[in-house]
C-alpha cells in the first residue's frame, strides 16, 4: 500500500480538532474525513467514523495493522506540519510586503 496523495481539506484553530484530511491510496482509493486531533500529549490521526445506534463512534475505515496505522499517521502528520509551516511563511511574507508600503 502506498499513499499517493494527501490533501489538507480544512485547518481548524479552535478546540482540539486541527485539520480534516483526505488521503489517496495507490492512486485508486480516496479516504475522506480523516482528522488531525491535538491530544493531551501529542497530535494524532483519527479515522473517519460514525455514531452507531448506541451512541458509540465506530471507524468506517481504518488500518488493519499497527505498522499501517503508524505509516499513515506519520505521513499525514508530516504533510499537516509542512502545510502549517507554508501557511506561516506566506503570512510572514504578506506582513513584510504590507509593512513595506
Amino acid at each position: 500500500m502506498e499513499i499517493t496523495d494527501i490533501k489538507i481539506r480544512r485547518i481548524i484553530t479552535e478546540g482540539r480538532l486541527r485539520a480534516v484530511v483526505s488521503v489517496t491510496i495507490d492512486d485508486m482509493l480516496a479516504v475522506h474525513d480523516i482528522k488531525v486531533v491535538q491530544g493531551d500529549e501529542r497530535l494524532f490521526v483519527a479515522m473517519p467514523s460514525r455514531k452507531d445506534e448506541n451512541g458509540v463512534f465506530r471507524d468506517i475505515v481504518h488500518p488493519i495493522s499497527s505498522e499501517a496505522r503508524k505509516m499513515m499517521e506519520e505521513q499525514i502528520l508530516e504533510t499537516y506540519l509542512r502545510h502549517l509551516a507554508l501557511m506561516e511563511a506566506e503570512a510572514q511574507e504578506e506582513a513584510m510586503q504590507e509593512s513595506a508600503f
